[in-house]
């Protein structure tokens, strides 16, 4: 008996001892206002990947593999402020936080990230270079990031140098990224706001839950109907710079005692333009997410989006252009009959459907399963002035018609049209001040000219001359993936996810508007322009859009000029291990992929006769990519307030489909030497965190080989063509393109009093080409492809545009114990460069019409020529504040926002025209007195802007 006593009193001494090891750190977590029980806060040991989030009650602990020493503990809540609580952690010892409060955020600051992003994503433009915005969406995580994303987004400021291609978006778990160019398209959940709130932003190639990621980041946007806090949202915005007026109202459930949860938001977002004139905005958004859970290990969610977005257009101009009208003008509107139209608009019109199941397999292994299916179409509209009419005579077929480009800023319409030559005339001086006066009074499109000239033609029995065309992609995309999450041991967790992703994309030309006429004659009137060699018969099948259907007389809402199918496959794997130590957290992880792309002609195009490759009907040849990545990452841990953070990756990455095809609207073509994207990144940070300083310096890297690009252009002195002054339609094809991103970036806040916030933030980059890539032309006005010289083009060394490479911020917050805020930001730019022409870097620049070496080549003046021009320097300081009240069961509240408050002018971006190809015509177009035809086209910035909303919560 005496021994079962001792080994019993043993026993519950080791039970003792175990318990008094045990090392917790627990607490809850409370509204201030009302002292209710906030569920779902997510709380952080900084530096460290332990996380957890409160219950039903707010309540929270970690018991595990707890870190020792000086923590830092972070508790965050969307809505809400985020607070920051230093720690000493003994081992052995409990630490109870009970009580922690929470103020409700009434600076709202993530519709602001939201609209800066989003909104002035779907503006587009000639170029595509406004589409470039990286996506940061919520960034609030970290000091430079919430910097990027609002106060440095308005320059078109890219962190790192990167764009949102270089992303990941995400909503619940599936990837959003187009197939089409590899970006988001974020018009698909525009105007939902107040359902985006809930996100996980993984910075860089950091260690994401639930894919391998991207150099700029992988965002999750969790739009699953459980995770809404129980009640509603009302808002009215009203701004300048996008739209004009937003009306928004939510409600969500919160998870009801049957086990089921709902979510709903309605919005509206209009204007007739935003600071740009002409760019209209109408939008509906509507969004509903119903869950089930069925038991403690599984739920099942479905969410709906439906977000159509109609947007008027703008474009960049010349300084000519922005001397006569300024920054606000577009060239795409016209008056009629009272109201204002825009011949260029982009609509969006993709419903997303998605069914999501959650199962807890166990306390340690979680999977998540995803089904989405996502149709519809964007559009996006342009005058169609090639209208013609058939004459046959003697059994030949000739097309009469065509007609002057009717934009407003065709060059004949410019006042420096008239002073072209050397000494002007009187005569010249007359026609250019008339020009320049009725461009000053006027200088818009003119849409009854266009009615008028139509209704002639439809008097005499004849077609439209001028029509509305729109550009149709046509998307059908399945999705599904599955994701584990497992917890192996207290130190270790293993991620890993199956995904496939399959898109049959229709591609097709429309017929949107006659313009008032009866009809449309589908065929080519340029097509044999520059060609005088070949028969009447033969131009009249190279004009044919379709020889299988010749001479086609098009109606409103009808397919013509192009059409074709676009089907893309990608299957990808991918897994990743996290190590989480005392000392050190690491992380490794892998993916592999396999891509396909072939294209699938409808119309048998003129030019391109039969199918194959190098035809035009039927399938072209099928294009397979197979991919793999490599990442690793880890933080030491100096002390609980210094850490070393490092990430490293290696990739390849498929080329879009946008760069796999050398023309696809008229042939099945594809590039030549086309390749996958290899892509190696570092980059390491030193992080200091205390009560009242938080800090991070980061040092980046990142290199990019084989890279692709296609665009589209006509030029004049291609050296080596029997054409009319050389000239022809283009596609320029570059590829094997290699560039270098370095640079360092800093964030710093500094809690100054319990009320003030100090800032700063900052990067200073460069981002380079570091070869000369391949470049060749290809175009049905001559025989491809072609090239020039070597082939190459001379880019080492030259700048990659996209908003300016180096960009600080100073700036504080005032944030009163009274749920009122204040915070100034002045923001410097500067190291922006201008978009050079590829071509003009090619051999053709030094050759003469003859392919040979032009004899008046002059090697100094040609560098000046080429010089890249470099955007002047210029600060914005933006303004944000708001208030809000509780009034019974209800808050209410406003915030506001003015960016670039003393009006400050700039450029953001441009690029040269590469209509000029040779050395004489660039040299005689800059040489002009009264400035260039062609000069380089820019993008401005907008003036003071604004933007306030006021909402009721309850």
């Amino acid at each position: 008996m005496k021994k079962k006593f001792l080994l019993l009193l043993f026993g519950m001494c080791l039970t003792v001892s175990a318990f008094a090891q045990l090392t917790v750190i627990k607490g809850s977590v409370l509204d201030a206002t009302t002292g209710e029980p906030i569920p779902d806060v997510t709380i952080t040991i900084e530096g460290t990947q332990l996380t957890t989030k409160t219950n039903a009650l707010g309540e929270f602990s970690f018991t595990e593999n707890i870190p020792l020493g000086e923590q830092i503990l972070k508790v965050e809540m969307p809505d809400y402020g985020t607070k920051r609580f230093p720690i000493v952690v003994n081992e052995g010892s409990t630490i109870d936080l009970e009580g922690i409060t929470l103020d409700y955020d009434a600076s709202d600051k993530t519709d602001l990230f939201i609209i800066s992003i989003s909104d002035d994503n779907l503006l587009g433009d000639d170029n595509g270079l406004i589409d470039n915005v990286s996506g940061l969406l919520q960034s609030s995580r970290n000091v430079f990031l919430n910097a990027a994303a609002f106060d440095f987004s308005a320059t078109f400021f890219r962190p790192r140098g990167l764009d949102n291609a270089n992303s990941k978006v995400l909503i619940n778990g599936i990837e959003m990224n187009k197939q089409f160019d590899g970006r988001p398209q974020w018009g698909n959940w525009g105007g939902l706001n107040d359902v985006q709130r809930n996100q996980e932003f993984t910075p860089g190639m950091t260690a994401s839950d639930y894919t391998f990621g991207d150099l700029a980041g992988t965002n999750n946007i969790m739009m699953r109907a459980s995770s809404y806090r129980k009640g509603g949202r009302i808002s009215y915005a009203s701004a300048n710079r996008s739209y004009q007026g937003r009306v928004m109202g939510s409600y969500s459930s919160g998870l009801l005692s049957n086990g089921w949860a709902y979510s709903l938001l309605v919005s509206r977002r209009f204007g007739d333009e935003g600071f740009v004139e002409g760019t209209l905005y109408d939008a509906n958004s509507f969004f509903a997410a119903v869950e089930k859970k069925i038991n403690d290990k599984h739920s099942i969610n479905f969410t709906g989006i439906y977000a159509q977005n109609r947007r008027g257009r703008s474009t960049a101009i010349t300084e000519e252009i922005f001397n006569l009208k300024g920054r606000e003008y577009n060239p795409f509107w016209g008056e009629i009959d009272g109201k204002l139209r825009n011949s260029r608009t982009r609509e969006i019109e993709e419903p997303i459907f998605m069914l999501n199941h959650y199962w807890t397999i166990s306390s340690k292994t979680r999977l998540n399963t995803n089904v989405a299916y996502q149709f519809g179409e964007i559009a996006n509209s342009r005058i169609d002035n090639g209208g013609t009419r058939l004459v046959e005579f003697e059994g030949q077929e000739a097309f009469l018609g065509g007609a002057r480009n009717p934009d407003p800023l065709y060059y004949q319409n410019l006042p420096s049209y008239h002073l072209r030559f050397p000494n002007p005339t009187p005569a010249n001086f007359e026609l250019a001040y008339k020009a320049q006066q009725e461009f000053i009074n006027d200088g818009q499109l003119d849409w009854r000219r266009l009615y008028e000239a139509n209704g002639i033609l439809r008097n005499q029995g004849g077609n439209s001359l001028y029509a509305i065309q729109e550009d149709v992609i046509d998307d059908n995309q399945f999705t599904v993936n599955t994701i584990l999450d497992h917890e192996i041991n207290e130190r270790i967790r293993l991620n890993a996810s199956l995904n496939y992703r399959a898109l049959r994309s229709e591609n097709y030309a429309r017929m949107n508007d006659l313009l008032g006429g009866t009809g449309y004659l589908d065929v080519d009137f340029f097509a044999d322009e520059n060609d005088n060699t070949i028969s009447d018969e033969i131009a009249a099948n190279l004009a044919q859009s379709d020889v299988r259907n010749r001479n086609r007389i098009v109606q409103e809402g009808e397919r013509y000029k192009y059409n074709y199918e676009m089907n893309a496959d990608v299957v990808s794997a991918f897994a990743q291990a996290q190590f989480n130590y005392n000392k050190v957290d690491f992380y490794v992880g892998a993916h592999v992929s396999n891509t396909t792309y072939q294209r699938v002609g409808l119309y048998e195009n003129g030019f391109f006769r039969g199918g194959g490759n190098n035809g035009s009907f039927g399938e072209s040849d099928q294009l397979d990519f197979t991919n793999y990545g490599v990442k690793g990452g880890l933080t030491y841990k100096i002390t609980g307030r210094h850490l070393i953070d490092v990430n490293g990756s290696y990739f390849t990455k498929a080329p879009g489909i946008r760069n796999s095809f050398s023309n696809a609207r008229q042939t099945n073509a594809t590039v030549i030497g086309l390749e996958s994207e290899t892509i190696q990144s570092l980059d390491l940070s030193y992080i200091y965190r205390s009560p009242l300083v938080n800090a991070r310096l980061t040092a980046f890297y990142a290199g990019f080989q084989n890279g692709s690009n296609i665009g589209f252009y006509f030029t004049q002195g291609l050296s080596g063509l029997l054409l009319n002054n050389a000239d022809a339609f283009v596609q320029e094809i570059t590829t094997n393109i290699e560039r270098r991103n370095v640079g360092i970036e800093f964030g710093i806040d500094a809690q100054v009093t319990p009320t003030i916030k100090l800032k700063a933030a900052g990067s200073i980059g460069q981002y380079i080409f570091t070869n000369d890539p391949n470049l060749y032309l290809t175009s049905v006005d001559f025989d491809g492809p072609l090239t020039f010289g070597d082939g190459t083009t001379q880019l080492k060394n030259f700048h990659v545009s996209g908003g300016p490479e180096r960009a600080v911020q100073l700036g504080f917050e005032y944030r009163d114990p009274d749920f009122w805020n204040f915070g100034v930001t002045a923001n410097h730019f500067s190291n922006a460069y201008l978009s050079i022409s590829n071509l003009a870097r090619s051999a053709n620049f030094s050759l003469d019409f003859d392919g040979n070496q032009n004899n008046q080549y002059d090697a100094e003046i040609a560098r000046q020529l080429l010089k890249q021009e470099q955007f002047d320097d210029y600060m914005l300081v933006n303004v944000i504040g708001g208030k809000s009240w509780k009034v019974g069961d209800y808050f209410i509240g406003f915030f506001a926002t003015i960016n670039n408050v003393f009006n400050q002018q700039f450029k953001t971006g441009g690029f040269e025209q590469s209509r000029n190809a040779n050395y004489n015509r660039v040299l005689e177009d800059n040489s002009r007195e009264n400035g260039p035809l062609f000069g380089p086209r820019y993008f401005y910035g907008n003036g003071t802007t604004y933007y306030l909303n006021a909402y009721v919560r309850f």
